[in-house]
């Protein structure tokens, strides 16, 4: 091993986190949050436009619509981006001991796994108008909404592309070319959806087309960079059988991390339900989707955070440098702490305004302005949570997160929730409240698991795992 190596893997060991750490751990974690927030920013403001175009044809386009795209996201784009997580252990483990070929063969099994689990999935979105109409839903929704995510089946399977593509270029640090690519998605989608809501006839169906081209072209742009462009060479790999070699220990990964991140976030579409069955249910779900939609969009800074620190110590981890991990653990949670707090304050100071921007209605912007305090916590809670369940997703433990988000939403956030909305005079208040005490048990649970969370033993796993599956034709390579 060369000497310089040897000589920074001892000052690493020493344990410091002095100035000049703290700065270049610092760097490197914003070159890789940075684009992630806009990355996740973007693609999620795909559904927001569409919803926000449909919403001018009037009420039952908007209910339709929102309800379809709710359902798709429950049923379908979180199960597939949980899953895709798994490659930020796997991808980011194998690119830290320098397994290139693993690398790219995993990120080929990712696609071809997710695209097997979209076949039943989109038979599940094909029956929503049934469903919907057997749950008690109007027909005239259902039959819109029904429509509506027919034709947005092929979004899912541009979705499964997508998703581990953008982990291959995550876990290598490689960010511009899925920064532009989902920012030109995002810039295109907007006149083309547009168009086809306004001017075709297509009304509320032309929103969902311009997501399926928006999400292929972007899944399209990003396979054929990693096919031909001289900076994927050495992480670039051919497509055989070893792909099927993969599978097993994909899934082994992908359904914790499908777990982890869809309980969590059913568990806020689960607030939305409840809300519903208030006393003045009109104004109870329109102030909760205020601060729904507020914090799903403040998150892309909490998943922007979890994908650079998952990458850091996920590579840190490959390469036996565990001290590397945990020291990047300590800079990020300064980082997130620091950012939290002044988006935070932020958002507090501007209580009184901020609910305008989602409705013209007093009674909803009051009500809003009294849930401020509670919102404000919650985006707190958020971004600490969200990096640590990116060093979840680093270390491999994300069966442990799907415990800890089941324990604190399902057997505490929820009933809590349920008790304080229905038995009380608090409402919708309440509910939040709820949510707040299952947000706060996750945060503590995942708080203890990361401070006793042993690197050395970790990297030594890591790298045990990673030797003893090199595949037979790796080997003779």
């Amino acid at each position: 091993m060369d000497e310089g190596l040897l000589s920074k893997r001892r000052d690493d060991s020493n344990g410091r986190l002095t100035w000049r750490v703290f700065g270049e751990e610092a760097k490197k974690f914003g070159y890789i949050a940075g684009p992630m927030v806009a990355v996740t920013l973007s693609q999620y403001l795909l559904q927001v436009i569409s919803v926000m175009m449909v919403g001018h044809l009037g009420e039952l386009a908007l209910s339709s619509t929102a309800i379809a795209i709710s359902i798709s996201s429950v049923t379908g784009f979180s199960f597939i981006l949980g899953m895709s997580s798994a490659l930020e252990t796997l991808c980011g483990q194998a690119y830290g001991a320098k397994q290139y070929k693993k690398f790219g063969t995993q990120t080929y099994t990712a696609i071809f796994s997710l695209l097997i689990v979209c076949i039943p999935l989109s038979v599940l979105w094909k029956y929503t108008k049934n469903i919907l109409i057997i749950t008690g839903q109007s027909p005239s929704i259902a039959h819109e909404a029904g429509r509506f995510i027919t034709w947005l089946i092929p979004s899912l399977f541009a979705y499964a592309t997508l998703q581990p593509l953008v982990r291959y270029f995550q876990m290598q640090s490689m960010l511009y070319p899925m920064l532009i690519s989902s920012i030109l998605a995002l810039c295109m989608h907007i006149p083309l959806c547009w168009a086809l809501v306004y001017k075709t006839g297509l009304a509320n169906i032309g929103a969902a087309i311009s997501m399926d081209v928006a999400m292929w072209l972007n899944a399209i742009f990003l396979f054929f960079y990693m096919k031909y462009a001289p900076s994927c060479e050495k992480t670039r790999a051919p497509i055989t059988v070893e792909v099927l070699h993969y599978v097993k220990e994909f899934f082994t990964y992908a359904i914790p991390s499908a777990i982890m991140i869809c309980l969590e976030w059913w568990s806020y579409e689960f607030l939305i339900l409840l809300s519903g069955l208030l006393p003045n249910p009109e104004l109870e779900t329109s102030v909760l989707s205020v601060c729904l939609n507020t914090i799903a969009t403040l998150y892309a800074i909490a998943y922007g955070f979890g994908a650079g620190i998952s990458t850091r110590v996920s590579n840190e981890l490959g390469a036996g440098n565990p001290q590397g991990a945990r020291v990047a653990v300590y800079v990020v949670l300064i980082i997130a702490i620091v950012e939290t707090s002044i988006v935070s304050t932020s958002v507090f100071f501007s209580r009184r305004v901020f609910g305008y921007i989602f409705t013209n209605e007093k009674e909803v912007v009051d009500y809003v302005t009294r849930m401020a305090p509670l919102l404000c916590l919650n985006i707190l809670m958020d971004s600490l949570q969200g990096t640590l369940s990116g060093v979840a997703r680093g270390v491999g433990w994300q069966h442990l997160g799907a415990y800890i988000n089941l324990a604190a939403f399902y057997l505490a956030g929820i009933p809590v929730a349920a008790f304080l909305g229905f038995w009380t005079s608090l409402r919708g208040v309440g509910l939040w409240i709820g949510i707040l005490v299952g947000a706060s048990i996750q945060l503590t649970l995942l708080s203890v698991v990361t401070i006793c969370t042993n690197y050395e033993k970790q990297a030594t796993k890591v790298r045990e795992r990673l030797f003893k599956e090199e595949s037979p034709i790796e080997r003779l390579m």
